[in-house]
């Protein structure tokens, strides 16, 4: 009775000691969001002011979107390169993940350690042969070559072969007997299984892309053609002084991740959870 009623608290000093350091891990990113709605001379003022005396919110966030270095445009270049790499990876890492673990043929295993091979080289050492064959082959200083860069995963690959593999053989050869081949037998039977996976995938892909700053920096030469990334460093050198701008600039550059993880957080739980069952 006594280590019932004891219980209790011990839940709730853990719930105390969790919800404060939720709130330390929060304050900078709100300060950052009520700086962007300050004016310059109220951002360094002492003690904070959490609530600003002199809202610019539309004046500040006005100057970013469509100033002398409009966001729209390097918004839109983001969307872009980050659907359409997405839809790519998804597309190539459930097929090769799905022929590796249900497609019998000679060589398979091996084959497929040779894939997981390559995870191991470090992708900075292969930047300089990828930016010669780029230039040679025309896709430098392209969002077609920044996509295609992003577009095959050996972690993805890697990810979504461990769930195919925990979907029953006897699915695949009923379906077998039924005349089904094997790209029917993946959509309609392999894919809706894993959907959760590939869900959870799709979204810490669109996050790395959305955030990636190296390929766009070695790839990307034209001003028209820059992602957020880039967009953002080239902001705050430009407006290293007013630091209520590069604050909206900051939020302005978080907000798709918030959305997409608010919007992707079930799919990423469940597949999570049937990763999971399946161990």
């Amino acid at each position: 009775m006594r280590s019932m009623a004891v219980q209790p608290w011990r839940k709730g000093i853990v719930t105390a000691v969790m919800l404060a350091i939720s709130v330390l891990f929060l304050l900078p990113f709100v300060w950052m969001l009520v700086t962007s709605f300050k004016s310059e001379n109220e951002v360094f003022a002492y003690p904070i002011q959490w609530i600003p005396k002199h809202w610019r919110a539309i004046e500040n966030y006005k100057e970013v979107w469509f100033g002398d270095y409009p966001f729209y445009r390097y918004y839109w270049n983001s969307i872009r390169v980050g659907v359409a790499t997405t839809l790519i990876s998804c597309t190539v890492s459930s097929l090769a993940a799905y022929g590796f673990s249900k497609i019998q043929f000679k060589a398979r295993n091996g084959l497929f350690a040779i894939v997981l091979a390559t995870y191991m080289v470090p992708g900075q050492a292969t930047l300089i042969p990828q930016f010669i064959l780029y230039r040679n082959i025309g896709l430098f200083d392209s969002l077609v070559g920044l996509i295609l860069i992003g577009s095959f995963s050996v972690l993805g690959t890697f990810m979504l072969r461990q769930f195919f593999m925990g979907v029953h053989q006897e699915f695949i050869e009923s379906a077998k007997i039924d005349g089904a081949g094997h790209f029917r037998i993946f959509w309609s039977i392999g894919f809706p299984l894993v959907k959760p996976a590939v869900a959870t995938y799709a979204i810490l892909r669109f996050i790395w892309t959305w955030n990636d700053y190296q390929n766009p920096l070695i790839f990307l030469r034209t001003d028209k053609l820059y992602t957020l990334p880039l967009a953002v460093q080239k902001f705050t050198s430009m407006s290293g002084e007013f630091y209520s701008l590069i604050m909206a600039a900051a939020v302005s550059a978080i907000v798709p991740l918030f959305i997409v993880f608010v919007i992707g957080q079930k799919s990423v739980i469940e597949g999570i959870a049937l990763g999971g069952v399946k161990g």
